[in-house]
């Protein structure tokens, strides 16, 4: 409990949901709540509903959060809150160790990150910390604002009309909203109820995401023990990773589906990952797959899925997926009930976010495949015991970190490439579709073209960034002398009331990596037009295309169309 904070619970917050809103999010969990912070951030009246009472961290999920997350948490304003929520010592953080177990062999050298001077594709750094310590944090900052949480308010029937959205609880309290957001999970009720399936591969195996409870083993592994392992040995494989000082992550199977492993065999593999003798006690276990079940819509009307409720895929990063939804959706919700979009603009959200979902799902799938036909070569080598010292051993375990690096692969398209390539508010350039580069799982390169993210970097001797200048509204981005076009956009954003900001970057790498012109960037750090002169109809029919009022309907299907697919 590191500064007298009970780290383990969530407990949300005992309350009557209102009877009108907005926006009703059914799902506390950290996608439900960031959907809570970004519509509230843009002057969108929202509550969150959960049918839970509170969350513990002792079934913690996804715990790595990358650079593009953490930009999402810094235009949020909780970023240091997240910061400071560590729930295990700092000096534990030393990377992603590749080892034979937590006292063992290190297999691979450890990549520790250096700084260089070179640019990188962020600003940010990765985070550590576990849904609860996000939960937590989010609702504080919730709370700070006034917006509506509350738990034990089971969702069990949906109506819709061409108005707005009825949520009936479960003592049959109504709630009416003129949207609705499903982010309740893997199993949830809103796809349910909204009539939404799914499609993709289903497992053919089961794993089980342990959490076990230690004793005092500084003893063993000293004061500043790796928090995040990689483990290979004859009997577990795969993360040792810590929640707290107290509580691990570690991972058992496959087992065949029907197979119902027992707690003395969950804990041998637990026991062996630590690599010593101690005396382990099993929290939680809950079954994972690696499988991808994707929604057939994101959408069905005024209901909206987003996180697990609208894709399920291998783990890994599944939950910045999440946060990449809330941010990609919340942006256009408010724009629609601003009245500055009609309400076709959120079909734009089901075509670029289940394209980008499919894409990681079948990465994930591809991995999970890939490091299974590796653990069974490093199987057939043999992994020494951790005690075996013989010239023998040594060779075995130089030749497992060979096939290990020989197999390792970078996952910044992963991270980074978030491009939006089948998009009807998105300006694409004649060809450019034609002339994308293949997504690929470990490359990224910023790129200034429609669809893609903005590339992001320092603007200032103080720390800015270029997306604290952009901040919650649309920007141009102004990199010429002509400022016609500037004047035309602002005088367009004027015109319609339209939140917007206009940045000079005069800064010589900025310069080389966009080019000249100008970038009309999006809420969400992507770019929807460039130019150094307007189209026909000019900022006018730029804005309708952007806010999804523009693009005739022959127009998208050949854009579309010359993607190619997948």
């Amino acid at each position: 409990m590191p500064g007298g904070r009970d780290i383990h619970t969530v407990r949300f917050p005992v309350a009557t949901p209102p009877e009108r809103v907005d926006v009703l999010v059914v799902g506390a969990g950290p996608v439900g709540l960031s959907a809570a912070l970004e519509l509230n951030s843009r002057g969108v009246e929202v509550a969150v509903v959960d049918q839970a009472d509170g969350a513990t961290l002792v079934r913690a999920g996804a715990m790595g959060h990358t650079p593009r997350v953490v930009e999402h948490f810094r235009r949020w304003g909780v970023l240091q809150s997240v910061r400071d929520e560590w729930t295990f010592p700092p000096e534990w953080n030393q990377g992603i160790r590749l080892v034979t177990s937590l006292v063992g062999h290190e297999l691979v050298p450890n990549r520790r990150p250096a700084f260089t001077g070179a640019a990188r594709p962020s600003a940010e750094e990765a985070l550590r910390r576990p849904q609860s310590a996000l939960q937590q944090v989010f609702l504080r900052h919730l709370a700070l604002r006034g917006v509506s949480v509350s738990g034990g308010w089971q969702l069990t029937e949906l109506r819709q009309d061409d108005t707005g959205v009825e949520a009936v609880l479960g003592d049959g309290r109504v709630v009416r909203a003129k949207y609705l957001i499903g982010a309740d999970g893997g199993r949830s009720t809103v796809r349910h109820l909204a009539g939404i399936a799914r499609e993709g591969e289903h497992a053919t195996e089961k794993r089980l995401r342990l959490i076990v409870r230690t004793g005092d083993i500084s003893a063993e592994v000293g004061p500043a023990p790796s928090g995040t392992n990689i483990v290979f040995n004859q009997r577990a494989d795969s993360f040792l990773a810590a929640v707290s000082t107290r509580e691990w992550r570690v991972y058992a199977g496959p087992f065949p589906l029907d197979h119902e492993p027992s707690e003395d065999e969950l804990l041998t593999t637990a026991k062996a990952a630590f690599g010593f003798d101690l005396d382990l006690e099993l929290v939680s276990a809950t079954t994972y797959y690696h499988a991808t079940r994707i929604a057939e819509d994101f959408r069905a009307g005024r209901v909206l899925l987003a996180g697990d409720a609208a894709h399920v895929r291998t783990p890994g990063g599944n939950l910045g997926e999440g946060f990449g939804d809330v941010v990609n959706l919340g942006w256009k919700l408010a724009a629609v009930l601003n009245g500055h979009a009609p309400d076709a603009l959120l079909d734009s959200y089901d075509q670029e976010r289940r394209r980008h979902n499919w894409r990681i799902a079948d990465f994930a799938l591809d991995r999970s495949r890939r490091s299974q036909a590796t653990l069974a070569r490093i199987r057939e080598i043999g992994v020494p015991d951790d005690a075996d010292l013989s010239p023998d051993a040594e060779q075995r375990r130089a030749a497992i970190g060979a096939l290990i690096g020989a197999n390792r692969s970078g996952a910044d398209g992963v991270t980074f490439d978030e491009r939006y390539d089948d998009s009807a508010a998105i300006w694409y350039e004649d060809g450019q579709l034609d002339a994308e580069p293949p997504w690929q799982s470990d490359v990224y390169t910023d790129d200034p073209r429609p669809g893609h993210r903005a590339p992001n970097g320092l603007v200032d001797p103080y720390g800015g960034t270029l997306y604290d200048r952009i901040g919650n509204d649309l920007a141009l981005v102004v990199l010429t002398e002509d400022r016609a076009v500037e004047h035309a956009f602002a005088a367009e954003a004027a015109a319609r009331s339209l939140p917007f900001t206009v940045i000079h970057l005069t800064d010589p790498v900025a310069r080389e990596l966009y080019g000249e012109g100008n970038f009309l960037v999006r809420p969400d750090q992507h770019i929807a037009w460039r130019g150094t002169d307007l189209p026909d109809g000019g900022a006018a029919t730029v804005l309708d295309r952007v806010l999804g009022a523009g693009a005739p309907a022959e127009r998208v299907a050949e854009l579309v169309g010359a993607s190619g697919g997948e």
